[in-house]
């Protein structure tokens, strides 16, 4: 580790001595159009969310001219030391560009940090970053709109009164803890509905959400919960297949974030009332597209929003809608 943080500092170094030559860290060439790496570092490569971010960098590299796009995520959605470690090497191996998830929206500060001394901008997308001052720009949904639109969902589905529960996602993620604030925001406005529970977390996969959501269905028996929110893809299917198992798919209005054919199946079969979807595609697509647009000396965003759209049985067959639910991936 001592030997990694003084390669850093020389990396650093040389950055801060380029940046002297030719403007501040972190700053680009302007009118450059020499081939340019961009590195892409994800919160996960599992999920159908994160294939989709990446089907939209690798659409921005070919559309980009001397683009080549360095996509390498993590295996588990909670090792930020393993993120820590991928951004340091990219900043050893030189890149031009970082586009990055953070997986902790404090933990990662000192690595962006380390890559703007080291004279390599970087674009944070889906979750943010505490420091604004450590990057860019920041591509994203609005997550806390998506949170509200979840909320407004759920109660609609409920008649507007009812008992629910949300199910958290992990400490420090952002951007699921802004989805999950504007959920609870939002439903302190229905006067007939009531939170029974919002303080448990699903952890980072399916099989953890699962657990999680099957003992909160133990501790509230038939009769005691009519709805459910669930912030992204795993916990929503966590908790689909826990009301699977308990026989109470469809007794209880189910509302997620994120869409997969396992969540899809679940709403045609009528387990899941309806769904908060970004546009994956669009995020890595703009992620990239900034940073580029950065290096090149143009003036970019600070705060990218990319939208975010509520589906339902009714309105799933929409063609916008199955654009968003069936991306391209190729």
């Amino acid at each position: 580790m001592r030997q990694r943080r003084t390669a850093l500092l020389g990396v650093a170094l040389a950055g801060l001595f380029l940046a002297g030559c030719s403007g501040d860290a972190g700053q680009p060439t302007a009118g450059a159009d020499r081939p340019l790496k961009v590195a892409v570092i994800p919160k996960g490569t599992v999920h159908v969310f994160w294939k989709s971010v990446h089907a939209g960098a690798v659409k921005a590299g070919k559309e980009l001219p001397n683009v080549s796009i360095l996509w390498q995520g993590t295996v588990q959605e909670d090792d930020r030391r393993a993120q820590i470690d991928l951004v340091e090497t990219f900043i050893q191996k030189r890149v031009d560009a970082i586009v990055l998830a953070p997986l902790d929206d404090k933990a990662l500060i000192g690595p962006v940090l380390d890559a703007k001394a080291a004279g390599i901008p970087v674009v944070i997308f889906d979750s943010d970053l505490a420091d604004p001052e450590a990057y860019v720009s920041f591509v994203a949904t609005d997550n806390f709109k998506g949170g509200q639109l979840g909320a407004q969902c759920l109660a609609k589905c409920l008649g507007e009164k009812g008992r629910v529960i949300l199910l958290r996602y992990q400490v420090g993620s952002a951007s699921n803890e802004n989805r999950e604030q504007g959920f609870l925001d939002e439903m302190a406005r229905h006067a007939g509905i009531q939170v029974i529970s919002s303080d448990q977390h699903a952890g980072t996969t399916v099989e953890s959400a699962m657990n999680a959501a099957q003992s909160l269905l133990a501790k509230y028996g038939e009769g005691q919960v009519d709805g459910l929110f669930c912030p992204n893809e795993p916990v929503t299917h966590g908790m689909l297949r826990a009301l699977e198992t308990s026989g109470r798919a469809g007794k209880i209005k189910l509302v997620g974030f994120d869409a997969s054919d396992r969540l899809l199946e679940g709403m045609k079969k009528g387990a899941i009332h309806g769904l908060v979807l970004q546009d994956p595609v669009r995020i890595g697509h703009d992620g990239v597209a900034t940073a580029v647009a950065h290096l090149r000396g143009r003036k970019v965003e600070k705060r990218v929003d990319t939208g975010v759209v509520v589906v339902t049985p009714e309105n799933l067959d929409d063609p916008k809608v199955q654009g968003l639910v069936h991306p391209a991936l190729e």
